[in-house]
């Protein structure tokens, strides 16, 4: 069952159905459901689709002629392979279809690794033949640093010419869903703090066992696809692992700042960023900022918060990288009676920001907020404040912060996901320590609070247009 990325089939059909060639790139992080994606959107139509391989570069020209010439393009009566690329991605314009005659190539930077001309050579073919014809070319990646760095990048050959350009994204909240129907929304929840919108991870779960089997059989139990993941996508993707090891751990124990993760790690300075960057390029690790910082305060080489972005990393290093020798001894029961059933709901509250955040971007284009915002994320700040003839200054946080462009409205979030309804000090909390002197401007609220509100809550967001959403409301 293919289950959400309706926008991105939506994208591709209009490339499709468009007047003009296309030269479409796609990519995205290993295990996404990129070919997943491509295979749904090419069901219907008469579609050249190769998958590379790592191999040499005579092999992969033969088995790309093979399946051009499945294709029975008038070459196939007289060819069994063709004598070089640019011969072999021409014929693309001789395959029989009613539409566009539509070639993907999957897993396109390993054609590239073993033939590193082929970006110009398919760029002198798209200049002069491929854009005037009635072809699309879809070229798919998993590399992301390559396809971001060397395929698209100025001076590149192919720089330009792309048509469209889409990174693929995990699955939002909505449609991890679908994938457990039966779950409780709190279940839900949890499946998507632990596995995050990777298809790939999500149907390793089975959706008729319960969240602790599947924890326990799919992901601790020594032999499980999941089990050994995070470990070979590390070494397929990067080297001197025990150096990433080291600092992914660093940042899912919550050392965010390049001062916190050198004391952890006792790496240097000028060598952690590099390999930061590294990670943040495969889609690992994030920089985050205050929502509204400056761009100057951005640009501050040392600014800025190290967060893990994939769900499942951050997972398997607050779980099992300290757990491996119990683990690896069968210690199942083990891990999880006492390692992670006592913060497993402490792990979820995080994720839970990121729904309520989703919830908002879904509210915003449907027009039913206080007005339209164009920033959100987390705020932080020092706030200094005067009592009593004294000032003091303290580190303010909230969840959540939308702002218009101008920065005169703004909504103020506040996400409990605590085993208690919310009460009326969270909203206090929330007015007061926001710094209005320093944004003046319209002020909105809203609270998340996933096991709901009591009754003097209710009555006060009902009195000042609070707006309150609970777990069911999700």
């Amino acid at each position: 069952m293919f289950i959400g990325r309706e926008r991105e089939l939506v994208f591709l059909q209009e490339r499709y159905d468009s007047e003009r060639a296309e030269l479409v790139v796609l990519y995205g992080r290993r295990r996404i459901g990129k070919t997943e994606l491509l295979q749904q959107f090419a069901r219907d139509k008469a579609a050249v689709f190769y998958a590379c391989t790592e191999c040499t570069d005579q092999e992969q020209l033969a088995r790309f002629s093979k399946r051009i010439l499945q294709t029975d393009i008038p070459a196939a009566r007289f060819l069994t392979s063709f004598s070089d690329w640019e011969t072999a991605l021409r014929s693309i314009q001789d395959v029989p279809s009613e539409g566009k005659k539509l070639l993907i190539i999957d897993e396109f930077p390993y054609m590239c690794a073993s033939h590193p001309e082929l970006p110009s050579i398919l760029q002198n073919l798209w200049d002069h033949e491929l854009s005037r014809a009635n072809v699309m070319l879809i070229l798919c990646g998993s590399a992301m640093s390559f396809i971001e760095n060397e395929l698209l990048a100025e001076r590149n050959p192919l720089y330009g010419r792309a048509t469209g350009i889409y990174k693929l994204l995990p699955l939002p909240f909505v449609s991890v869903r679908q994938f457990f129907p039966q779950y409780s929304v709190e279940d839900q929840v949890a499946v998507y703090a632990i596995l995050g919108g990777i298809p790939y991870y999500l149907i390793q779960f089975q959706p008729e066992k319960s969240l602790e089997e599947n924890i326990r059989t799919n992901i601790l139990q020594k032999g499980c696809v999941l089990y050994s993941e995070v470990e070979f996508l590390l070494r397929q993707e990067l080297r001197e692992t025990s150096v990433y090891n080291a600092i992914i751990e660093a940042v899912a124990l919550g050392n965010n700042t390049l001062a916190l993760i050198h004391s952890k790690t006792q790496i240097e300075k000028t060598k952690i960023s590099v390999y930061l960057k590294n990670l943040m390029e495969i889609g690992i690790i994030e920089r985050e900022f205050s929502v509204l910082s400056t761009v100057k305060e951005r640009a501050g080489s040392g600014r800025g918060l190290y967060q893990l972005t994939d769900a499942y990393f951050r997972f398997w290093y607050a779980f099992l990288y300290g757990s491996h020798s119990e683990l690896e001894a069968g210690d199942v029961a083990g891990v999880w009676q006492h390692l992670i059933v006592p913060q497993l709901h402490e792990f979820v509250s995080r994720t839970y920001e990121k729904i309520c955040m989703e919830y908002l971007r879904a509210c915003n284009q449907a027009g039913t907020l206080p007005f339209h915002f164009i920033k959100i994320g987390r705020w932080w700040e020092k706030v200094t404040y005067t009592a009593d003839g004294k000032r003091r200054t303290v580190s303010e946080e909230i969840d959540i912060v939308a702002a218009d462009r101008a920065e005169r409205s703004f909504l103020l979030v506040e996400c409990k996901f605590r085993h208690a309804p919310a009460d009326l000090d969270v909203l206090r909390h929330l007015q007061d320590k926001f710094p209005q002197k320093k944004y003046p401007g319209d002020y909105h609220y809203m609270i998340f609070s996933f096991y709901g509100f009591t009754e003097r809550l209710r009555d006060a967001a009902a009195q000042e247009d609070v707006r309150l959403v609970s777990g069911e409301d999700l």
